[in-house]
């Protein structure tokens, strides 16, 4: 007999990278996420619609719209919902501290932990050197991404029909390029140098597709991974802890062996 998933109340919650509007969006399993998980505050840490891909085609299902209103849903209940725009849904920059169904919109914003320390929260483009200084070269980049997932959607497709859980075979072939794990220690440096120049502990954001947590560089880096290749989020629990939640490895284990035990990551 399976175990049903608890749901699950935290202090904050980081989520970035959904892309909706987009096919390779894991929009369900948001929503299922979504449906587990609540918090005091949610902060949606940039490129939560996909503008980018809107613009050459418009790809709106019901589940990305039962995205859209879950969140709404989340701040009509209470909770506070921060909206951090990223590169691919920039046109919100143009709103820059307004507030919006209970959504409250910033560049950035300074998180403080239940054990007093503070984070700075941003999306991170802004320190994406091709982003910065050769956008052309980051859509061109965007549609070679595309293809890639649109790779993986086919391998997906056939893992369901043999029983198999979803894997992103993009995210596996980008950890394989010397390139990208090069480009990865990059970002994370560069983020971590601009904490540390705003005073802060540590520093949240999104915009790699690539969840961690760490001190590598003096600085607590969080990073809150994406929802169209490995389908993660960050927590922070009520002492203070942040914790990296692979969704599908947690819905998996929950529901075939009961309950996993959590394993918050401690600076």
């Amino acid at each position: 007999m399976t175990a049903r998933k608890e749901a699950r109340h935290y202090r904050a919650l980081f989520i970035s990278d959904v892309h909706l509007g987009t096919r390779g969006c894991q929009a369900d399993l948001l929503l299922d996420f979504l449906k587990y998980n609540d918090a005091e505050t949610v902060y949606l840490v940039g490129d939560i619609v996909d503008g980018w891909r809107l613009k050459r085609a418009w790809h709106w299902p019901q589940a990305h719209n039962d995205v859209i209103q879950k969140i709404l849903r989340k701040a009509r209940k209470g909770a506070r919902i921060v909206y951090i725009p990223g590169n691919h849904d920039e046109f919100l920059r143009d709103f820059l501290g307004t507030h919006f169904g209970g959504v409250e919109v910033v560049d950035s914003v300074i998180h403080t932990s239940a054990d007093g320390r503070q984070y700075l929260v941003i999306h991170g483009d802004q320190f994406d050197v091709v982003i910065r200084h050769a956008k052309w070269l980051a859509f061109f980049g965007d549609k070679a991404y595309v293809t890639a997932l649109a790779l993986n959607t086919t391998v997906n497709m056939v893992r369901r029909r043999i029983g198999l859980t979803y894997w992103s075979l993009s995210a596996w072939a980008k950890l394989k390029v010397k390139n990208a794990v090069s480009f990865i220690g990059r970002f994370e440096e560069a983020l971590s140098d601009e904490a540390r120049r705003q005073g802060t502990h540590g520093v949240i954001c999104g915009h790699i597709h690539h969840a961690a947590s760490h001190m590598t560089h003096g600085i607590h880096y969080i990073n809150t991974g994406d929802w169209v290749e490995s389908c993660t989020a960050v927590a922070e629990h009520h002492d203070g802890t942040f914790e990296v939640i692979r969704w599908v490895e947690r819905a998996v284990s929950e529901t075939s062996a009961g309950p996993a035990q959590e394993q918050p990551v401690a600076a």
